[in-house]
């Protein structure tokens, strides 16, 4: 499965109007994808990545644009989206950790705490569901919601875009990206489309697909070994993308708890269960689950190795490892594997 994995190096073209600048392989070398703050647009997906649905070059009524891209950069780190003109996007969603928040659950205007992790904003072009219990089929669905959400930015979106409205420098960018004054649609789209240019795709492991035989020391394949064996990770998190983009009850769910994807479906059989998340960059998206109660991946690797944390709604697939002390630390050491250090420190993906 490996082998074919890694053979899976799929240069897929996103759109006419992309740079190569932030692709992960075959597009220039690291000070390129670096040093420039040309293009925030992306050329082809990383290794291994499918198509999906959509891409990254977004859903026709919003194909992705370099000015769109930039207006959505610039309403990301604003203040003006939020109503007490405190809080930004990027207030819970830092690059240095993968576009998530440190903290279990984020504060929002006035320190009101939410009730979930905010998870990491990567590759969430090749996305199908957002939110951890997918109540968004879109980005542009998704975009909209932290704006109104009252422990968040607390302000209706046609007030965001009265605000917007009043600025004659939006006026003008709204007007370049889509041909119109500010409007909840084009507010949404635009923020859409810059979360499409978070392509994360250079780590140790995207490396190694690309055909870097050397870009595993010999810990992280012994990891990488049982992450797509014994560790049976796989099921949820298979190679390239790792994420099924799926929901799973992962044995985080007890009794009375978050019962996630359930809330939305009011299926029975959805109790305790949760978006998969992506695993790239995991190793500085810290704490972990949706509510953020385990603060170490060694945190997570011993629950899983547990086999959850007991609830009978756990997915039979989530049983007791029996792991080695020398196992977990060469699967931390893969998990450690999917950092990609230059897209944390991207200076494109900054205010």
């Amino acid at each position: 499965m490996l082998i074919v994995a890694r053979r899976q190096r799929q240069a897929v073209a996103l759109c006419g109007v992309m740079s190569c600048t932030i692709s992960a392989a075959g597009c220039g070398d690291d000070s390129e994808r670096r040093g420039t703050r040309e293009q925030l647009v992306v050329g082809e997906a990383p290794a291994g990545f499918p198509a999906g649905p959509l891409s990254a070059t977004g859903p026709s009524e919003n194909p992705l644009t370099e000015a769109g891209a930039r207006l959505g950069q610039r309403l990301f780190f604003d203040k003006v989206l939020s109503r007490t003109g405190d809080i930004t996007c990027a207030t819970c969603h830092e690059q240095r950790h993968a576009f998530s928040d440190p903290r279990p659950v984020s504060l929002g205007v006035e320190g009101r705490a939410g009730t979930r992790n905010a998870p990491t904003l990567v590759n969430l072009a090749w996305g199908q569901h957002f939110f951890w219990d997918g109540r968004a089929r879109t980005l542009e669905e998704q975009a909209g919601r932290p704006i109104e959400n009252p422990v968040e930015m607390d302000m209706p979106i046609a007030d965001a875009v009265t605000r917007l409205a009043s600025d004659d420098g939006y006026v003008d960018a709204f007007q370049a990206a889509y041909g119109a004054r500010p409007s909840e649609a084009s507010l949404r789209k635009a923020l859409a489309s810059f979360i499409r240019t978070l392509v994360s795709g250079h780590s140790a492991y995207d490396r190694f697909l690309g055909g870097d035989e050397g870009a595993l020391d010999a810990g992280s394949r012994r990891g990488q070994a049982l992450f797509f064996g014994k560790a049976a990770c796989f099921h949820c998190h298979p190679p390239g993308a790792l994420t099924n983009d799926g929901f799973f009850n992962n044995g985080t769910y007890v009794e009375g708890g978050d019962v996630g994807r359930q809330g939305i479906s009011g299926l029975p059989g959805d109790l305790g269960k949760f978006k998969v998340p992506g695993l790239r960059n995991v190793a500085v998206s810290a704490p972990y689950m949706h509510d953020g109660s385990l603060a170490t991946l060694d945190d997570v690797i011993d629950q899983y190795d547990h086999g959850g944390r007991g609830d009978g709604s756990t997915d039979p697939l989530v049983e007791p490892l029996a792991l080695a002390s020398d196992e977990k630390q060469d699967l931390l050491a893969f998990l450690l594997a999917l950092t990609d250090e230059a897209f944390l420190s991207d200076p494109r993906f900054q205010p």
